[in-house]
């Protein structure tokens, strides 16, 4: 099969091997002149970041870059990041990385000429309104690891450094304007990152599949990228340069992003908070926080999984599928519990009070209140 595509849902994305270097073009069609290259600090230093670097400059889009940017970024990263593109004469963004680097970036081309705080734009009612749309610079993403779908996405998670609380941030126009998709970036990610990421687009499947909400579309994604993640997420974890399975899990990466416009859950409740307060890895806790979930939610999603274990090869019908989740995680290196993560049980009651509140819950088959969020945490600790 060959893995190359031009594709224009939910934006314009160019995805295959080697397409890193169309970015001048990508470039001159969100009317860029002078992007700012938004990163984290991890990736600052790496190969492929200066390759980025060298096919802007030698395009003639200079060299801007800033990688102050923190694996949960937050208010200060973000101030520090506009500041660099205001100094900078910048009219674009290339965010570039995984979540915290695409999150970030998003979030400096939203509020480089905005005039209030970047909480008065929480995803909450209307509140998206408040902002001047036109004053919302272009953006380009350029996804490095297979996971958040942050590239498709309308919005971004800002952690508040007072708070240790994680906000939502959304407007339409952060959807970027045209998305580069290019395994080879991701070829050089360690074992733990690509399972983490990789587990995180298995959670964004899963629960926009467990979600009440209608919506047929993203159910038929979110079922296809669990397909994606069971077949392809092993074998990238294996052997690193495997570019099909890398292209395969870039894809279930979108398609799950994508996919939890229909919802997302009690797994995102959680672990917002957890990686807010203890600085966990996402897709990890996620991961860890799966099993505890798919219990507290088994009478609602029992059918529908059965169904969705059958499509994905797997017997037992549901609890085979549940059986399936905890296996996997094995797999994969995934601890068993939270505590492992460093996550501390005299905190669960800052952890429930602030899960019961995550827009997440309102995706959730089940209702969700202290008592059975509490029972989750105790449960996966």
């Amino acid at each position: 099969m060959n893995l190359i595509g031009n594709w224009s849902y939910p934006t314009a994305i160019k995805f295959g091997a080697g397409r890193i270097a169309e970015l001048p073009a990508a470039c001159a069609q969100a009317g860029m002149t002078r992007p700012l290259l938004v990163t984290d600090k991890g990736l600052a230093d790496l190969p492929i970041t200066k390759q980025v670097l060298d096919i802007m400059e030698n395009s003639g889009f200079g060299r801007g870059m800033f990688s102050d940017v923190d694996p949960n970024p937050n208010e200060i990263n973000l101030a520090a990041g506009v500041t660099a593109y205001l100094e900078g004469g910048h009219d674009g963004v290339i965010a570039f990385g995984g979540g915290s680097g695409l999150d970030l970036g998003k979030m400096v081309a939203f509020m480089a000429h905005q005039t209030r705080p970047v909480w008065d734009y929480e995803d909450v009612d209307d509140w998206w309104t408040r902002a001047d749309a036109d004053a919302i610079a272009p953006i380009i993403a350029v996804p490095t690891t297979a996971g958040t779908g942050s590239e498709v996405g309308r919005a971004s998670v800002i952690t508040n450094s007072v708070t240790h609380v994680k906000k939502i941030i959304f407007h339409p126009k952060v959807m970027p304007e045209v998305v580069i998709c290019d395994p080879e970036l991701t070829a050089g990610m360690p074992k733990f990152i690509t399972a983490g990421t990789g587990l995180d687009a298995f959670a964004h499947c899963v629960e926009a599949f467990s979600s009440p909400h209608y919506h047929p579309m993203s159910q038929g994604m979110a079922l296809e990228g669990m397909r994606l993640v069971k077949e392809y997420l092993p074998r990238a974890y294996a052997d690193g340069n495997d570019l099909e399975a890398r292209a395969h899990m870039m894809s279930a990466a979108m398609m799950g992003a994508t996919a939890f416009q229909k919802g997302l859950g009690a797994i995102h409740a959680m672990s917002h908070p957890i990686g807010a307060v203890f600085g966990t890895h996402h897709g990890t806790t996620n991961a860890v926080c799966m099993p505890a979930v798919l219990q507290l939610n088994a009478p609602e999603i029992r059918d529908r999984f059965r169904s969705a274990a059958a499509y994905l090869d797997i017997e037992g019908g549901f609890d085979g599928f549940c059986a399936f989740v905890q296996d996997f995680n094995d797999s994969l290196g995934i601890p068993r519990k939270l505590s492992e993560l460093g996550v501390k049980a005299e905190r669960i009651d800052d952890l429930v009070d602030e899960a019961v509140q995550d827009p997440s819950c309102g995706g959730n088959p089940v209702k969700l209140t202290k008592e059975n969020l509490r029972a989750m945490f105790e449960a996966s600790l």
